[in-house]
């Protein structure tokens, strides 16, 4: 029978993505795993797989379409031995009822750290169609939409099944090789959660217009990634009691091994082999000085405390239209080196809209920077379900009083927005004192 090709869910928190390109026509043969689409969320452009052998029958939305729902039907499959024109003309029939299984198929992530994101609510987590990188069948737990039909036509518990597939995820033959064997049962349908509050409505256009005179301006529509912006912190906002505690550290020594230690760097290809920055070794700081006070590296939920194991070091990289933040994940495991060289990709690829959603989401804390654009100083708002941010301000020569004595030194002001749930001040003092020590002996981040 036809094959409903729906638009995928690429990430938890996906109500939307627009259809940028269609890599297929009508009468194509794929095959699992032919890249078949491309699709734009508001934060990256993403590649779509085929998980289904057959042949293109219709495409039902065309290539160009914005604001696509998750699970609407974008194309039809005719199988193997299928008459296409069939396909083509009774494929759409079922796409409703498919759509509606796929929200009840998958539920939606349930980490205690997503469960504190205002923002992740209220989107399906499924996607009931043939294509997709699919979104977590539970905490931690990715599957394809093929391996989820499988497993719910079999009563199986796809959460309790171990991935074979890239990352852990849950594929068809994992599902096969756990009917096989008499795998999980699914457990009982939890009942819903109650729906997330609805935020207070900005000012109408109509408000807003009356206040300046006809034609002396125009409209520009929100896209989508200002839309989420704008959600998200507005929902931190409403929701985190932000508290603020700012400090001086001294640069000199840090410069100066920093210098040292790009003029030995390597050739490789005729190039140095890395060139650090500041803001590489402000990373690694901060993942220290997390690893050194784990108190002040968590999350908060309502019920728990979610302490994490490892410092995630978001960083915010500014794009056309918006902002975006990869993560350097277990920063403090690694050298400045491979922070340094991670931190160009990830900038790179986000300027291009490239990343992958788990490159971007998540994390435990996150870094912004705006000392190369001459900022003195400046507060940050905390990102859910992170608790904590650093603002980085600009490095400059101030004078400085040491034992009594006036010096210049080069000196950069650090502010910390905490999440005063779950970071106090004197906490948050203690987190940004380890911070200090490593920007001022630098040299500790090296052993």
């Amino acid at each position: 029978m036809p094959v409903n090709i729906t638009m995928p869910a690429l990430s938890p928190t996906m109500e939307e993505g627009n259809l940028a390109k269609w890599l297929v026509k009508e009468g194509d043969t794929v095959k699992a795993g032919d890249v078949i689409a491309e699709i734009e969320t508001d934060k990256a452009t993403m590649e779509v797989e085929a998980v289904d052998e057959g042949v293109i029958a219709k495409l039902v939305v065309p290539a160009g379409t914005e604001a696509v729902k998750v699970n609407a039907l974008i194309a039809i499959l005719a199988e193997e031995g299928e008459d296409v024109a069939a396909a083509a003309a009774g494929g759409g029939s079922a796409a409703a009822p498919k759509a509606e299984a796929a929200k009840t198929e998958t539920p939606a992530a349930t980490a205690p750290a997503a469960a504190s994101a205002p923002a992740a609510s209220s989107t399906p987590a499924g996607n009931g169609g043939g294509v997709g990188n699919g979104a977590p069948a539970t905490a931690g737990k990715f599957s394809s939409p093929l391996a989820r039909r499988l497993a719910k036509e079999a009563g199986l518990d796809i959460s309790a099944l171990s991935g074979s597939g890239p990352k852990g995820r849950v594929v068809k033959s994992d599902v096969e090789k756990a009917v096989s064997s008499g795998g999980a049962k699914a457990p009982a349908a939890a009942p819903s959660a109650a729906p997330a509050p609805t935020l207070a409505k900005g000012a109408s256009d109509e408000a807003v217009l009356k206040n300046f005179a006809e034609g002396s301006y125009e409209l520009v529509p929100h896209d989508g990634m200002r839309k989420t912006i704008a959600k998200r912190l507005q929902e931190s906002k409403q929701t985190i009691p932000h508290f603020y505690v700012s400090v001086d550290c001294e640069l000199d020594a840090l410069l100066a091994l920093r210098a040292q230690l790009n003029a030995a760097a390597p050739e490789r290809d005729g190039k140095p082999a890395y060139k650090l920055s500041v803001n590489d070794m402000v990373i690694k700081a901060l993942a220290l000085a997390l690893r050194d006070v784990p108190d002040a590296n968590v999350s908060w939920t309502d019920t728990n405390m979610v302490k994490h194991k490892h410092a995630d070091v978001g960083v915010a990289v500014s794009i056309p239209g918006g902002l975006i933040t990869p993560i350097i994940r277990k920063a403090e495991e690694k050298s400045l080196s491979t922070i340094s060289n991670e931190m160009k990709d990830l900038g790179k690829r986000a300027k291009d809209r490239k990343l992958k959603p788990e490159e971007y989401q998540g994390g435990t804390t996150a870094v912004s920077n705006m000392g190369m654009m001459g900022v003195k100083s400046f507060s940050a708002v905390v990102n859910p379900p992170h608790a904590t941010i650093l603002a980085v301000g600009a490095g400059e020569e101030r004078v400085v009083v040491t034992k009594g004595e006036m010096t210049v030194a080069n000196v950069m002001t650090v502010t910390l927005s905490t999440d005063h749930r779950c970071v106090d001040g004197a906490l948050g003092a203690e987190l940004l004192g380890a911070f200090k020590r490593y920007i001022e002996n630098p040299m500790g981040m090296l052993v």
